[in-house]
């Protein structure tokens, strides 16, 4: 546990995550030490969720291992069976339903183990909060009961895990916070379709084993934006990958001329940046670029696309604007950047404060070069050249 990243995160993160941790665990002696002895009924309950679950589980781990694809946040599927064991089991039960997204965890490697303990802390909490709600005892079924069970599920959880990203990494999107709506909705079905498992097993408890296929294809199926978000962006920075950004600016670029609207476009570098690499560690570097890119969203509008053309290189499509206004832009990103103090841990684990960092920006705007993507990258890639070869830390229009 002591080469965990987990220590290497700011005191307010790590504080947050053991706080996690530590309730879910005191939540789960509590359960055990007080709950009531199961019935049959429970136990059958029980049995029956359990073994759709985990096979559910297996299956679906199987499949992703042999395609050799990364294995993503399974919770829409715990979603369900964790959902229908609230309306059904007594605490303790409920407790041991639990070690479904541990099994997650024996089956798939987990190169950082503390986010996975953290998620499923969440995951624990929201759980017992959600029993809170319907009952804890004895769950009473209503149907507005059955409405904000569900919503106690989905947004405590959610709202844990987001304090734990938001104070980790200050610089995240809300994207990577909250996820896409797609996320929202997914964890909607399987909500529902817990509470109509829960029902359906109240007359056959075994009913729970016909849920398996649904189960399954509710997996996959919620993989699909994280796959998606995988192949659009850059993993160090969130923002649009070189493939990605390329394949918008083009349909951005398409409207624009027809619309005969202007469109301007910013090529970024960091100065010295290898300098970084070399004198603080990659780990440092790979910092610095998340939290410049994160200066780089606060400092252009919605619209605009940002994206990371690899290394130390970004770029910016601004819809809309004249080459003046883009010059003002990037003159903005310029003093932002000289402004930026990055906390990083160096190869010897101490931990440092980085500042001085500047940036070469050239511009390139469609007044001059057309619509062409092509021509305004070389274009301005040219008057980057010459932001740096007139001493750095300066923007150029090309």
């Amino acid at each position: 546990m002591g080469h965990w990243s987990l220590w290497r995160m700011r005191p307010a993160a790590i504080g947050y995550v053991l706080l996690v941790q530590a309730l879910a665990l005191a939540l789960v002696v509590l359960v055990f030490v007080t709950g009531r002895r199961p019935d049959p009924d429970d136990l059958a309950h029980f049995a029956a969720l359990a073994v759709t679950a985990g096979a559910t589980i297996v299956v679906t781990s199987v499949s992703i291992n042999l395609r050799r694809q990364i294995r993503r946040n399974p919770w829409t599927l715990h979603i369900v069976y964790l959902a229908a064991g609230i309306l059904l089991l007594p605490p303790n039960l409920l407790a041991l339903l639990l070690l479904g997204p541990a099994l997650h965890g024996v089956l798939h490697d987990r190169p950082e183990p503390h986010r996975w303990l953290f998620t499923t802390a969440a995951t624990t909490v929201a759980t017992f909060a959600a029993r809170l709600v319907m009952g804890w005892d004895e769950p009473v079924w209503t149907s507005p009961g059955f409405f904000v069970t569900g919503v106690v599920l989905l947004v405590v959880r959610s709202s844990v895990v987001a304090g734990g990203i938001r104070l980790r990494r200050p610089e995240a999107t809300r994207t990577a916070v909250l996820g896409e709506p797609i996320d929202v909705l997914l964890g909607i079905v399987a909500a529902s379709l817990g509470g109509l498992l829960a029902v359906a097993m109240q007359w056959a408890p075994f009913a729970a084993l016909l849920a398996g296929p649904s189960m399954v294809l509710l997996d996959l199926a919620s993989q699909l934006p994280q796959w998606r978000r995988s192949a659009q962006s850059d993993g160090k920075t969130g923002l649009a990958n070189a493939t990605h950004w390329d394949r918008l600016a083009r349909l951005e670029l398409m409207r624009a001329r027809q619309r005969q609207q202007p469109v301007a476009v910013l090529l970024l570098d960091l100065d010295h940046f290898k300098r970084v690499n070399d004198e603080v560690g990659h780990v440092a570097g790979d910092t610095v670029l998340g939290r410049f890119a994160g200066m780089l969203r606060n400092n252009v509008r919605r619209e605009d696309l940002a994206g990371r053309f690899g290394g130390e290189e970004f770029v910016v499509l601004l819809p809309g604007t004249e080459c003046e206004t883009a010059y003002r832009v990037a003159d903005r990103i310029r003093a932002a950047t000289t402004a930026l103090s990055v906390p990083v841990r160096d190869i010897r684990g101490e931990q440092r404060e980085l500042t001085g960092l500047t940036v070469s920006i050239g511009v390139a705007a469609t007044g001059r070069f057309d619509y062409e993507l092509t021509d305004l990258l070389l274009a301005a890639d040219a008057a980057m050249l010459a932001a740096k070869a007139a001493g750095r830390n300066a923007v150029t229009v090309a």
